[in-house]
C-alpha cells in the first residue's frame, strides 16, 4: 500500500474540503509530499491527527482553527417552505445524500449525509442549515463515505460521458449533408 493510500485510509472520507484542498485524497497526497501540515481535518479531530502525525513521523498538533472545529457538525436539512427545487445542492453533495429532481422538494438521508456542509453555499435561498444528528443515527463510518462517495464520482463521470455523446451526435446530426464527411 502506498504511503497517499496510508494516509487516506486514516482520513474520515467526508471530501468537506475544510482542510483546504478538494477531498480527502488530495490532502493525503499534499501530507505524503509535505506540503501540508497533519492539523488541518476537523472531522478526523484529535484521532485522525494523532494518527497522521505517527505515521508521518511529524509532531501531533492542535487542529489549525481556520480550518474549523472538531464538533460534529450535525446533518444537514432542508426547510421544505422554502426549498423551491432547484438542485444545486444534489451536485454539491460529495456521497449523494441529498434527494429529490429539478423543480421539486429535496431532502436529505440522515443516515447517509456526512455533515460536510458543502450543500449550504450551494444553496440560492439559504433553506439548508445543519442540525444535531439524531443519537440513534451514527455519522457514517469513513468506509461507507468513501463508498457513497466513488459512486457519485462514477455517477458524474458517466453523466458527462452520456452527455457529451448527446452533444457530439447533435454537432454531427446539425452538420449540412455537403459537409458530413464521405464514407
Amino acid at each position: 500500500m502506498s504511503l497517499v493510500d496510508q494516509i487516506d485510509a486514516l482520513l474520515p472520507q467526508t471530501q468537506c474540503t475544510r482542510c483546504g484542498y478538494d477531498g480527502c485524497r488530495p490532502y493525503a497526497q499534499a501530507l505524503a509530499d509535505e506540503a501540508t501540515a497533519v492539523n488541518r481535518c476537523p472531522p478526523g479531530g484529535a484521532r485522525a491527527i494523532d494518527a497522521l502525525a505517527a505515521l508521518l513521523g511529524r509532531s501531533a498538533l492542535p487542529l489549525d482553527p481556520a480550518c474549523g472545529s472538531e464538533a460534529d457538525p450535525g446533518v444537514a436539512w432542508i426547510n421544505p417552505e422554502a426549498c423551491i427545487g432547484c438542485a444545486r445542492c444534489l451536485p454539491a453533495c460529495p456521497v449523494d445524500a441529498i434527494i429529490g429532481a429539478q423543480r421539486y422538494l429535496h431532502t436529505v438521508l440522515e443516515r447517509a449525509c456526512n455533515g460536510c456542509e458543502l450543500c449550504i453555499a450551494s444553496c440560492p435561498v439559504d433553506c439548508i442549515s445543519m442540525q444535531p444528528r439524531d443519537a440513534a443515527a451514527p455519522a457514517p463510518a469513513p468506509e461507507q463515505n468513501r463508498r457513497h462517495y466513488e459512486a457519485h464520482r462514477a455517477r458524474a463521470r458517466r453523466r458527462y460521458a452520456a452527455r457529451s455523446a448527446l452533444l457530439a451526435e447533435r454537432k454531427r446530426a446539425a452538420q449540412p449533408p455537403d459537409a458530413l464527411p464521405s464514407q
